[in-house]
């Protein structure tokens, strides 16, 4: 039996009945109660954060809301196998909006990510990310793993979208890419000693920052699991170990020209955000502040001084988890943390007993996108990661990245359905 057949086993027929059966109505329940409930919880939030209290940004984050549920109820009747014959036009789309970004592209806060139509911002690198999902689901359906040359297809996928994002420069999007592979490509059947090998990379590069003559170990060790996990294994080890040090090497003049200088602020305040405080770690040191100060049970509803009095810049968007620990307090932030542990574990259960392996991609992929943003955005407001300006799903204002949320829990509650008719017959 190979990986694939073992998977497909395992996605149709492992405790389908018992899953079915007995969460039928809770798991159709939790995709949909929880992101409104998360929705009209932001909106008193989103509502603190304005001035004058002017209500503008409120009913435009509900509006957007009621239609990202309404597109979820639609999407939620369609066959996601129908998406298959439009996904290279949706492909080429995506692309060509990224290009637009670039030549006609909408500039704020020192970014360039958003194209005008019809008087509507839109940010493309939003709508990637579901192309992305669905077109990764589509390719690795089928994809086997005997030898890493077999990466280069899905690999060479993503790298157009995530290139066009990172210049933009939008940081935090171009993470969430790289979060979908890798995930996507491990539950596709990728050996975990592949996906470390991934992850390496990023973690030489820390190293070269914190810890340089810990490369000395960190090196060697991933020559060795090369040696035992890839095909022509001396070769495969000697590769990974010259790459590595390359990247060890070349690591402190990307950090100097690669990046800008706030978004190396970015990345290192966080550690010690008093540095600067009236400067990069501003942002950071107020989240705190506001967090601390809402104490268990918060101040209330409409009623966070820090709130509303903005010391928070952009707090309605990025730093919307920190109104909602001044308002609502410890319980409040405890309460939404495990709303959103609910509606993940909700979709890897569907995941798992997806019909076929393409769906079951798909919202592997599709969780993978919800929990790397969550996770990230609370940690970076609370300072246990740096700012990546990575929205809070459902929660901070920005009407594309939660419609593209919304697609999203609509495409699950599709495969959701679709497997739950299957066992009927």
């Amino acid at each position: 039996m190979t990986k694939n057949d073992s998977f497909m086993r395992r996605s149709r027929f492992s405790n389908k009945a018992l899953f079915l059966n007995k969460s039928a109505d809770s798991i159709e329940l939790i995709i949909i109660i929880i992101p409104i409930l998360l929705v009209i919880l932001s909106s008193f939030l989103i509502a603190s954060t304005q001035r004058n209290g002017l209500p503008q940004l409120t009913y435009q984050h509900l509006t957007t809301g009621l239609f990202g549920v309404i597109l979820t109820l639609t999407l939620s009747n369609l066959h996601l196998e129908r998406l298959r014959r439009f996904l290279l036009p949706l492909y080429l789309l995506t692309l060509s909006s990224l290009l637009a970004v670039e030549i006609i592209g909408v500039s704020a806060l020192g970014a360039q990510r958003w194209i005008n139509i019809g008087g509507i911002n839109i940010q493309p690198s939003e709508i990637a990310k579901i192309t992305i999902i669905i077109t990764l689901a589509h390719i690795l359906e089928r994809q086997q793993f005997d030898n890493p040359l077999q990466l280069f297809k899905p690999i060479i996928l993503v790298i157009p979208p995530w290139f066009m994002v990172f210049i933009q420069p939008d940081l935090g999007s171009s993470l969430v890419f790289g979060a979908i592979l890798l995930l996507m490509l491990y539950w596709a059947g990728m050996p975990i000693e592949w996906l470390l090998l991934f992850v390496s990379v990023v973690i030489t590069a820390i190293f070269v920052a914190i810890l340089p003559l810990g490369l000395f170990v960190w090196i060697p060790f991933m020559g060795i699991l090369a040696y035992r996990s890839l095909p022509k294994k001396y070769l495969s080890s000697g590769l990974t170990m010259f790459n590595l040090s390359a990247i060890a090497f070349f690591t402190p003049w990307l950090w100097n020209n690669a990046l800008k200088d706030y978004q190396r602020d970015r990345l290192t305040l966080f550690l010690d955000p008093s540095q600067d405080p009236m400067g990069g770690g501003y942002h950071l040191i107020q989240s705190t502040i506001g967090i601390g100060s809402g104490g268990f049970l918060g101040t209330g509803l409409l009623q966070g001084q820090l709130t509303k009095l903005r010391f928070i810049p952009e707090q309605h968007t990025d730093f919307i988890f920190s109104a909602l620990g001044e308002e609502i307090g410890f319980l409040g932030t405890i309460f939404v943390i495990f709303a959103f542990f609910i509606l993940i574990f909700a979709l890897l259960k569907i995941a798992k007993n997806a019909y076929t392996k393409f769906e079951s991609l798909t919202v592997i992929g599709i969780a993978t996108m919800i929990t790397f943003q969550v996770v990230v955005n609370i940690s970076m407001t609370i300072g246990l990661g740096p700012i990546t300006g990575i929205p809070l799903p459902f929660m901070s204002y920005g009407r594309t990245s939660m419609i593209v949320t919304f697609v999203g829990i609509g495409l699950c509650l599709s495969v959701y359905k679709r497997a739950k008719s299957f066992q009927r017959i």
